[in-house]
C-alpha cells in the first residue's frame, strides 16, 4: 500500500496542475453544492477531492490482491448486526448507497453479513478485463450481475425464493427520458434514481442506507442505518427523497470524498423539458 499510494502522489500532481482532469465540472459541482462557500474554500476541496480520487483508483488496483485479513483491517463494519437481524428474519435487503469515499471495497460486504450479496456491474467489452473484474469483486462473496440485467436477477431471486442482499448505488444521474421524479439535491432540482425504491415497494424489501467514512488515508469506517423495514407505507417517491437527504448529509461530513467529477447536476435546466416529455407520452398511451 505504500509503494501505491506514492504512485497516488505522481498521479494528483497529474491530474489536477498538468492535466486537470474534468476541473472545470468538479470546481462547478461544489460551487453549486455549496454556494455559500468562499473561494479558498472551494479551492481546498478541490484539493482534497483530488488527492482521494487518485487515492481510489490506487485502492481499485489493491482490491484485485488484497487479502481477507487486510481489507478487514482497512474497511471496518460498525453495525452489520442491523442488517444481520432483518436477514435472521427471512428478509431480503435493499443496501442504498452513494459514491461516497471507497465503495469499491464494499466487495468485503459477505465477510460480515449472513445473507447472500448481490452487485450490479457494467460489463466491459474486453472479454480478458471483464472476466478478470468480476473475479475481483466476487472473491469475497459478492454475486455480480451486470446492470442491464439486474432487475430480472432480483425478479428471478424472489420466483426461486432466493434471500439476498442487493448494492444499489442510486446517487447518479439519470437519462431524461427513463426518469420518474425529480427532487432537491443541494437545493437544486434534479432527476433522481427509483429503481431501488420501486424493487424495495415491488418486493418488501428492507432499505437500508450503507456509509463509507474515510477515518484516514487507506482505512475507512462503514455504518448502515435503517431507512424502512415497511416500504410499502412510504408515498411514492418519498422513499427516494428520504435517502437523497441522508446521502446529503452523509457528504456534508466530509464533502472532499465524495465523486465531484460525475455530473450530478447536468440536467437542472431540463425540468420542463421533462414534464413536456412526460405530458407526450401520456397522450401517446391514451391515444
Amino acid at each position: 500500500m505504500r509503494l501505491l499510494y506514492i504512485i497516488s502522489d505522481f498521479f494528483y500532481v497529474l491530474m489536477y496542475f498538468v492535466f486537470r482532469y474534468r476541473k472545470k465540472v468538479i470546481i462547478k459541482n461544489i460551487t453549486t453544492a455549496f454556494p455559500k462557500k468562499t473561494e479558498k474554500e472551494i479551492k481546498t476541496i478541490t484539493k482534497k477531492f483530488y488527492r482521494h480520487f487518485t487515492d481510489m483508483i490506487v485502492e481499485s488496483v489493491k482490491a484485485f490482491t488484497i487479502s481477507k485479513k487486510e481489507i478487514q483491517k482497512r474497511y471496518q463494519y460498525k453495525n452489520p448486526e442491523l442488517v444481520n437481524k432483518f436477514a435472521e428474519q427471512g428478509k431480503s435487503i435493499a443496501l442504498v448507497g452513494a459514491h461516497l469515499a471507497n465503495w469499491e471495497w464494499s466487495t468485503s460486504l459477505p465477510l460480515v453479513l449472513n445473507i447472500n450479496v448481490f452487485g450490479a456491474y457494467n460489463k466491459l467489452r474486453n472479454e480478458t478485463f471483464e472476466t478478470k473484474l468480476r473475479t475481483t469483486r466476487e472473491r469475497f462473496g459478492v454475486k455480480g450481475g451486470k446492470t442491464s440485467d439486474f432487475v430480472n436477477l432480483i425478479n428471478n431471486n424472489f420466483n426461486n425464493k432466493i434471500q439476498g442482499a442487493y448494492i444499489l448505488l442510486s446517487d447518479q444521474s439519470p437519462m431524461i427520458p427513463k426518469t420518474f421524479h425529480w427532487a432537491e439535491f443541494f437545493g437544486v432540482k434534479v432527476p433522481v434514481h427509483t429503481g431501488a425504491e420501486m424493487l424495495a415497494k415491488k418486493h418488501d424489501l428492507v432499505v437500508i442506507n450503507y456509509r463509507a467514512k474515510k477515518i484516514k488515508r487507506g482505512y475507512y469506517e462503514v455504518d448502515f442505518e435503517l431507512i424502512t423495514d415497511n416500504p410499502k407505507e412510504y408515498q411514492n417517491y418519498d422513499l427516494s427523497e428520504k435517502f437523497l437527504k441522508i446521502t446529503e448529509r452523509n457528504i456534508c461530513e466530509q464533502p472532499e470524498f465524495y465523486l465531484w467529477s460525475h455530473k450530478r447536476f447536468k440536467h437542472k435546466d431540463r425540468f420542463e423539458e421533462w414534464k413536456e416529455l412526460m405530458a407526450k407520452k401520456k397522450k401517446e398511451k391514451k391515444n
